[in-house]
């Protein structure tokens, strides 16, 4: 479960704030920053470091949605390696408080959300931590459509990645990460593969699409978060619990948190299993 800085059990989901405050500098001087780019500032939560297995996710069915190993079959979840990339070949994660509708049939894909925030593959140099949050700016978005639902992956580099400044839009991923872009292409067509699953697929051809629609996908999916939030939408299983947002009527007092973490965190285990590792070539 996080904690904010003040020792607070807090909702990744819910309670870290979309976008980062240009004003507060986070770290970053703000005569680096271009105009341009000030709107341009996202939290990410880092649920999965590069080259690791294990499927963790944001719980959203969970009061206080802590990040977990997805389990499946009674089974914990990982990602197949398959050559020449170990595991996920970003830092993955997500931004909080967005939400992909699955009653909301997306006018760009004829599709509807997979009831998830929306993802992020971050593209920078370093190898992240899980339930690190860190500032991101946005470069461009993928469309992945899982079993006939819009699953966005948002591309996009950590703000103090030593590069950063190079990187404005998805045309720079291609001029200065070349292969990148036709890697994250295949990991996404292929991973589920070796599971005896066929090939995803992508709406637009898999073609990936700038900073510009990317941002107005964060911008929609962050409008079905609000609607979520104050109970103008049926969320379903998802759970609202949250302790910032407090004209939400899902808020919650930070004892009550609390008393939640407590009575949950005995069956949640912080560290994944060690899968046992194999390698799997897929032929054309």
């Amino acid at each position: 479960f996080p904690e904010n800085e003040a020792g607070h059990y807090i909702s990744p989901f819910h309670d870290i704030p979309l976008k980062v405050d240009s004003k507060e500098e986070n770290g970053i001087p703000t005569k680096r920053a271009r105009n341009d780019e000030s709107e341009n500032l996202f939290n990410m939560v880092v649920e999965v470091p590069r080259w690791t297995n294990a499927k963790m996710e944001i719980a959203t069915e969970e009061a206080l949605n802590p990040i977990k190993q997805d389990v499946k079959d009674g089974k914990l979840r990982y990602v197949a390696n398959i050559f020449p990339h170990k595991g996920y070949i970003w830092n993955y994660g997500a931004l909080p408080q967005t939400w992909e509708d699955p009653h909301r049939n997306d006018s760009s894909t004829d599709c509807c959300g997979d009831n998830d925030p929306i993802d992020v593959c971050e593209i920078g140099s370093k190898v992240l931590s899980r339930g690190e949050v860190i500032c991101v700016k946005i470069l461009g978005i993928l469309a992945l459509i899982d079993q006939g639902e819009t699953d966005w992956k948002l591309i996009a580099i950590n703000v103090k990645d030593p590069e950063a400044s190079k990187f404005h839009d998805i045309d720079d991923v291609r001029k200065y990460k070349p292969g990148y872009l036709e890697a994250t292409l295949n990991w996404f067509r292929f991973y589920k593969v070796p599971e005896g699953k066929p090939e995803n697929h992508f709406a637009f051809n898999g073609e990936f699409k700038n900073k510009a629609f990317a941002l107005e996908v964060i911008k929609s999916t962050h409008e079905c978060w609000k609607a979520l939030l104050m109970k103008r939408c049926d969320g379903g299983d998802i759970s609202c619990t949250n302790v910032q947002i407090c004209d939400s009527p899902f808020h919650c007092a930070q004892e009550k948190a609390r008393s939640l973490v407590e009575s949950v965190s005995s069956s949640i285990s912080t560290e994944s299993h060690e899968e046992e590792q194999v390698w799997h070539f897929l032929g054309k």
